[in-house]
């Protein structure tokens, strides 16, 4: 996939569409997890990606859609780290703690990925950017709160907290791997899409068994598998593959801040499909993640040349 010709300004739509695609998850999600358990979920939401995203793969790279001996080591890792455990985590973390936790948490994925890629990628968090990663957190606050400060003072962890920590380290720890491997193994963004696709698929498999699939197959509805085949298309064949070309474009930090649009996309949802009402302050606190956001792709980015290895270049 030739990304020379794509502006910066398309890149940034992509990304607001995987925000889109992310929220609308968040609701199928929430439907899903109530019928499958996590392993399971995990499982059937990427086992229904695959005819897609080969498709897809072999169509567009019909001579490179197999990967070649070293970069299978690689795509192991990422399908692992950042499909397959930050999914079971997330679902492991919607049985334990509240969405206000979960968000709180889940919002900090872009300044742990972009301390993440500054350690390790040489990422440079300039004024600009580090102002429009603090400005979009306090929009994504302000929304779950609703102004309300005590939900912040009367934040404490639990299990389910726990688990959706470990889940953003491992996101942010794919967005800035998968940034490195594309660099070094020559890996492009739909092929790491449908590989660590297939691998989650597959290490997912002995999971499912050990949840006694019998106990829960014959009883999910046909809104549960439209649940899970919106996860599988949207959240999961477009959001990663535009998120993957984004990362390799414009990098991760920059990338993963589009991720605080998803409460913005959540609260449009809500509204329109649950009919739940939306008052002033939700959309200022949109305006100040929208704010954060445009402060964010507007700093120049440093172009990184690969993986950082300790000392200097």
């Amino acid at each position: 996939m030739n990304l020379t010709n794509i502006s910066n300004r398309k890149i940034y739509v992509l990304m607001v569409f995987t925000a889109l695609f992310w929220s609308g998850a968040f609701i199928t999600g929430k439907m899903a997890v109530q019928e499958f358990p996590p392993f399971a979920l995990t499982f059937f939401r990427f086992l229904f990606t695959l005819p897609f995203i080969f498709a897809i793969l072999y169509s567009r790279q019909p001579g490179a859609w197999l990967p070649g001996r070293v970069q299978w080591g690689p795509l192991v890792i990422l399908g692992f780290v950042g499909t397959f455990l930050y999914h079971v985590l997330f679902f492991f973390s919607l049985h334990y703690t509240s969405a206000v936790n979960s968000s709180l948490i889940g919002a900090s994925n872009p300044m742990m990925t972009a301390v993440l890629a500054a350690l390790f990628l040489r990422d440079r968090l300039d004024t600009l950017r580090l102002l429009g990663i603090a400005l979009s957190f306090s929009g994504v606050v302000l929304t779950i709160t609703g102004g309300d400060w005590s939900v912040v003072s009367g934040f404490a962890f639990n299990a389910g907290d726990l688990f959706m920590f470990a889940a953003v380290f491992s996101w942010a720890a794919y967005a800035v791997l998968s940034r490195c491997y594309m660099q070094r193994f020559q890996l492009s963004p739909l092929m790491i899409t449908a590989y660590t696709f297939l691998l989650c698929t597959l290490i997912s498999f002995p999971f499912v068994l050990w949840e006694r699939p019998l106990a829960f197959l014959p009883f999910a509805s046909l809104g549960g598998w439209l649940s899970i085949l919106y996860m599988a298309v949207f959240a999961s064949v477009l959001g990663y593959l535009f998120q993957l070309i984004a990362i390799q474009r414009i990098g991760a930090p920059k990338a993963a801040i589009f991720i605080n649009l998803v409460p913005v996309f959540t609260i449009i949802q809500s509204q329109l499909i649950l009919g739940e009402s939306v008052g002033w302050f939700k959309l200022f606190s949109a305006a100040v993640i929208i704010g954060g956001v445009y402060l964010t792709t507007r700093a120049a980015a440093t172009p990184q040349t690969g993986c950082a290895t300790g000392g200097k270049q």
